[in-house]
């Protein structure tokens, strides 16, 4: 293809704060349609046709059998897992021209239940997996980030179904395998695998895979001395209280406005960890209101809360009505009708500076062990910091990093068959649920994410693998009879050899020319002039600059053809075994 004939235009101005956003946006990969909605030119789309090769080659290998789910759906098929009800907002649903109520998949679980009811009715075509490359749209409140939090997305969707836990989580390892290959083809085998949190999902073990990345939406908790990794979400907060030598009684002090827990630390002379705070939530659902005692360096993790509650919160607004006196609420000597939860952070604490439940007063010297009733539950409720404590090896270790979820797998066990009745016959005769597992990949996320990870201050350096051109061939002086000659030359023999080329034949400056090559960004540039021809030699150089060197002119076919190999040769180096 000729640049000239590409559609889009290629700019110099800063256009995102978020580089892959900018970059994207300034090389002509995509244009907004609306909010988290945007079209794709012909560059990402070629990316987006090679990510989604790797993917139908790598579930083809693990036994996958592509399908396609409709992207609107009854809502009587959501209704029968239960989720029509229990997801909010980013479940699109409407009515159609008769009247009945419809949605918009999001994801696909019950359209994957429904299409194996009734047609897997024995033990015997157990196990399967169905998979689809399809679009999807999620209402997204925070859509951000070009391609990184969209509404409308392209994912990778697969589906499982077993007769055995056992045989599912043989399964999740090949395809976890599975994913550790993609990533890798595609250009990024830094993306890890951290445990994570179910959500909505259902299931009890489930994985995210990672790209580390400052501009990530995630936090991502790793120890270096173990390996531990977890998303935030999921990782186990861990505190560890020195008891004092000596236990104050509990004693009410005159705290005036002081209500924060810096205002009433720096008043009373103690840091932060040395506070208990209180927290406040109401559900959803009701308005009904959740109180949470945590220490004072801590922060309140609200999925953990909402897991445990088994329903979505939001911070309170208007807490008088739940007894509470904003600023002095304390554990002692409380009455009121919310939800009262204790994290464990304040377990084994002494000491502590905490409300006293009446206007400009505070507790000193409130002990846990001693004020509070010796049933008292404490739960993990709070989030893990950097340089806290490893659920794994107990070592102080954790380091907290930012990064974007490129892909997630879930065992989701009997959570969908069971609602919606989906059996088959056992060997032994018996009617069972199937046991499920789900495997997800965003190609737009994964697209914009390699840009992240993958770029410098010029444009996109993308992996050989997914680029949407291999090689660029910049003409420079095209109006010289030799350069058009030699470009035009080189040009055909490369698309006879089968290699993706774009050739650059518009008579423009070399500065226009180069800055639009870098926001393609082909691993693979040739710079054909006057002053190469003049020593008969083309340049081929690397867009990541890690070569630049002269080529016979005569032979510039087969050197290019070489260093792409060779470029390909190196990413698949980094790919592991299939299992």
């Amino acid at each position: 293809m000729k640049v000239k004939n590409i559609l889009g235009e290629r700019f110099k101005e800063r256009a995102f704060e978020i580089e892959s956003q900018n970059l994207m946006t300034r090389g002509g990969y995509m244009k907004q349609v609306g909010n988290g909605i945007y079209s794709l030119f012909t560059p990402a789309k070629r990316i987006q046709n090679k990510i989604e090769q790797i993917l139908r080659e790598e579930m083809d290998a693990i036994d996958g059998q592509e399908v396609l789910f409709p992207v609107v759906m009854p809502a009587t098929l959501w209704q029968s897992s239960g989720r029509f009800e229990s997801i909010g907002k980013e479940l699109l649903r409407f009515k159609d021209r008769g009247g009945a109520d419809m949605v918009l998949g999001m994801t696909h679980e019950e359209a994957a239940v429904q299409m194996a009811m009734n047609v897997a009715g024995t033990y015997q075509k157990y196990p399967f997996m169905i998979y689809q490359i399809q679009t999807k749209f999620r209402d997204e409140p925070r859509a951000r980030g070009g391609l990184i939090r969209v509404r409308e997305f392209t994912m990778k969707d697969a589906y499982s179904f077993h007769t055995s836990q056992e045989d599912l989580e043989a399964y999740y390892e090949r395809c976890y395998r599975a994913y550790e290959r993609i990533y890798a083809r595609a250009g990024v085998p830094e993306v890890l695998a951290v445990k994570s949190d179910s959500g909505m999902m259902g299931g009890k073990v489930s994985h995210e895979f990672m790209l580390l990345c400052d501009i990530g939406e995630d936090s991502i908790v790793l120890c270096p001395e173990c390996g531990f990794r977890a998303n935030m979400e999921a990782c186990d907060a861990i505190t560890e209280n020195e008891a004092d030598e000596t236990l104050a009684p509990l004693t009410e002090v005159f705290t005036g406005e002081a209500a924060t827990i810096a205002e009433v630390g720096e008043l009373l002379h103690v840091p932060d960890e040395k506070s208990c705070k209180a927290v406040v939530y109401q559900r959803n659902a009701d308005d009904s209101y959740v109180l949470i005692f945590v220490r004072g360096d801590k922060e309140v993790n609200e999925t953990k809360l909402t897991n445990y509650l088994k329903a979505e919160v939001h911070p309170a607004v208007d807490i008088e009505n739940a007894n509470l006196n904003a600023g002095n609420i304390g554990p002692v000597n409380l009455d009121t009708t919310a939800t009262v939860l204790i994290d464990r952070s304040i377990y084994g604490a002494t000491n502590l500076v905490c409300g006293a439940n009446k206007p400009e007063y505070h507790y000193t010297g409130f002990t846990p062990a001693r004020d509070l009733l010796a049933d008292t539950e404490y739960l993990d409720l709070s989030k893990a910091v950097e340089g806290g404590i490893c659920p794994c090896c107990g070592k102080h270790s954790l380091n907290v990093r930012r990064g974007i979820e490129v892909g997630n797998i879930f065992q989701l066990g009997k959570r969908y068959t069971e609602a919606m009745g989906m059996t088959y016959d056992a060997e032994n005769g018996e009617r069972k649920n199937p046991i499920m597992g789900c495997y997800g990949i965003g190609v737009g996320r994964l697209i914009a994410s390699v840009c992240e990870a993958r770029h410098d201050d010029y444009g996109p350096i993308w992996p050989i693998t997914i680029a949407p051109w291999q090689v660029e061939i910049c003409a420079l002086r095209i109006d010289n009879p030799e350069v058009r000659a030699a470009a035009d030359k080189l040009y055909q023999e490369l698309e006879d050899a089968g290699v993706e080329v774009l050739y650059d034949d518009r008579p423009v400056s070399a500065g226009v020319m180069f800055s639009d090559a870098d926001l393609l960004g082909a691993p693979v540039r040739v710079v054909i002039s006057p002053k190469t021809l003049s020593r008969s030699a083309f340049e081929l150089s690397a867009r990541d600059k890690s070569f630049r060197e002269d080529v016979a002119a005569d032979t510039a076919a087969e050197a290019v053809r070489a260093k792409v190999a060779e470029l390909i040769a190196a990413v698949n180096a980094k790919v592991p075994e299939r299992m």
